[in-house]
């Protein structure tokens, strides 16, 4: 199931980067891709903003584009700067947080 601001960016060269825009002391997703097997979501997080710990059902790749986050999986802490990437494994308990400014892709296999 696509979305209408989804369907406008089909076929189109696009900055990931570009997709969210920084807000302060918020968090701004864009889902660039939503079907009933996935989706895939840009976020941007200003310093010191985060996602508490919580689990999800599947794994997930957060890819970083813009910054340095901290991601803690199980208890173990990463540094991840733009460039960097990780996969989130299904149902372990996992948090993000803001070490600076930062933009991710998050990309969630349902299957």
């Amino acid at each position: 199931m696509e979305n209408k601001d989804t369907q406008t960016i089909v076929g189109q060269v696009k900055s990931l980067a570009g997709m969210t825009a920084y807000q302060e002391c918020a968090v701004v997703s864009r889902e660039i891709i939503k079907k009933d097997t996935g989706t895939v979501t840009v976020f941007a997080f200003d310093k010191g903003q985060g996602l508490s710990e919580h689990t999800a059902p599947f794994d997930a790749l957060v890819n970083v584009l813009d910054g340095k986050a901290e991601i803690v999986i199980s208890g173990n802490p990463n540094q991840l700067k733009a460039g960097d990437f990780i996969i989130m494994p299904a149902n372990e308990p996992h948090s993000l947080k803001a070490v600076e400014k930062f933009k991710m892709m998050l990309t969630m296999i349902r299957s």
